[in-house]
């Protein structure tokens, strides 16, 4: 039997369960909070997987391998620190506190938050504009990861492959809304670990075992194997920081602590996550060894499934395939509800004060999910920049903009409604600009960005009027 068929099979089989959770989700979703949330009403192990899932995606798999293949070994600290940072405090910091006053608020989504919290439809609609345009880039570095690996290892046009993982997406969202979702990604997370734990054994057998692995890199270049490696530690540090605080302000893991069924489950729900998320590590590992059994490749975002097909049978490479699609689709099904929730509910409902219905709101969601899903296949048909580079560009704008409006929001009383929007428009701007000019000194825009937003926030916040002790109560409880 030739590679082709079984590569269809596999990966036909893992579609037709996604369509059918797509299906039975979908006659559980009644309500605008189902669709967003899932009704408040998800347990620990589905919601701590699919954050997995979700925080994954193809751009860590695929970007992730491409920076282990550029950069080598030291690329390792990204996934540690991701694992930490991005990870275990951020469910410790942000959890529970999330949980409550979400609930208190009654809001179900990021911008929607920011309005009630600091009172403010500047807030609201800024966020939400932000969000509906950078997510959209975000989109499009995930496709691009999911179409390289149909290309490499089944080899199907970039153009078709892109094509057919929207379309999947598209269909259990729209029906499904939040609980496909979250079940999908739960069954995502095992695809995705099963995949990359299989690539890894054996990617360490082909290569005869981690020293060789480094001896190799060390005669390539020292600093494939050396700390802060071939970039420097503003490289390092930059994108560390990026991929692992930039979690903290993403709405599209941010709003897994709203859904979650309630705060007693936090806790196995922080160790699950955790575990899971340790799995960082290992596609930049794999793509460091992809360096030496497969130099000269005209991409680095190819590293890991070229790797799978040199190092697998065809199903190991079709399950690492199912992996890589698994991953990517998670968070691309995610983004499309964030970016329909701050479409409709902020931008249509609350900022432009639209009177809908709960039954308009559901279905212009589900409409809107589709319209923004059909934006972003187009754009990936020419994709502008390598997968993880994207990413970054896209996280370091929407974070530097929403990270401290979140964190000062639910532990500073005295974070007042001017400081939350000088600090929104700071912390957007000097990201952007700051990328714009090409990264000085090698810094990313995301640290410029949430230092500015950062003091921003505190010193306005210092000199202008709090909020009236009523409405303090109201949100602390």
């Amino acid at each position: 039997m030739s590679e082709t068929p079984i590569y269809a099979i596999i990966i036909l089989a893992y579609l037709a369960v996604l369509i059918l959770i797509g299906f039975i989700t979908g006659r559980r979703t009644k309500s605008v909070e189902d669709f967003y949330i899932g009704g408040r009403q998800i347990g620990p192990w589905v919601t701590a997987l699919s954050f997995v899932a979700a925080y994954f995606s193809s751009v860590v798999i695929i970007g992730g391998g491409g920076f282990g293949y550029m950069f080598g070994m030291a690329t390792l600290w990204i996934g540690a620190i991701n694992v930490l940072l991005g990870c275990t405090i951020c469910w410790i910091v942000l959890g529970p506190r999330i949980r409550q006053f979400t609930q208190r608020l009654n809001t179900m989504t990021i911008p929607g938050f920011f309005g009630e919290r600091y009172q403010s439809r500047f807030a609201l609609v800024f966020s939400a504009l932000v969000i509906v345009l950078f997510m959209v880039f975000y989109n499009v570095s995930i496709l691009k990861g999911m179409g390289h690996i149909f290309e490499v290892i089944m080899n199907i046009p970039y153009a078709y492959a892109i094509f057919l993982a929207g379309i999947i997406i598209l269909f259990y969202v729209s029906i499904g809304g939040y609980l496909a979702v979250v079940w999908t990604s739960f069954v995502q997370a095992w695809i995705m670990g099963i995949g990359l734990i299989l690539l890894t054994i054996f990617s360490i057998k082909a290569i005869g075992g981690i020293a060789s692995a480094n001896q190799a890199l060390q005669t390539i270049d020292p600093g494939l194997v050396n700390t802060p490696g071939v970039w420097g530690w503003s490289g390092l540090i930059s994108y560390a920081l990026i991929v692992s605080f930039g979690v903290w302000g993403m709405p599209q893991l941010v709003v897994r602590f709203y859904s979650i069924k309630n705060l007693r489950v936090l806790k196995i729900g922080t160790v699950v996550a955790t575990i899971g998320t340790c799995m960082a590590l290992l596609p930049y590992f794999n793509g460091a060894i992809a360096r030496v059994l497969l130099p000269g490749l005209k991409s680095p975002d190819l590293a890991i499934p070229t790797l799978a097909k040199t190092v697998l049978s065809p199903i190991g490479s079709a399950v690492v395939l199912a992996a890589v699609v698994a991953a990517g689709m998670s968070t691309f099904a995610s983004v499309l509800i964030i970016l329909s929730s701050s479409l409709i509910q902020d931008i249509v409902k609350k900022g432009m004060k639209k009177d809908l219905s709960h039954k308009q709101v559901l279905l212009y969601s589900k409409l809107g999910s589709a319209v923004i899903g059909i934006i972003s296949l187009i754009i990936a048909l020419r994709p502008p920049a390598m997968v993880l580079t994207l990413t970054a560009f896209a996280w370091a704008v929407i974070a530097s903009t929403t990270l401290w409006p979140v964190l000062f929001g639910i532990y500073w009383k005295r974070a007042t409604k001017l400081g939350c929007a000088i600090s929104m428009i700071g912390g957007f701007s000097s990201a952007l600009i700051w990328m714009v000019i090409g990264k000085p000194f090698g810094i990313h825009g995301f640290v410029p960005g949430i230092i500015v937003g950062f003091i921003l926030m505190v010193a306005i916040s210092f000199f202008t009027p709090g909020f009236s002790q009523a409405h303090i109560d109201r949100i602390w409880g």
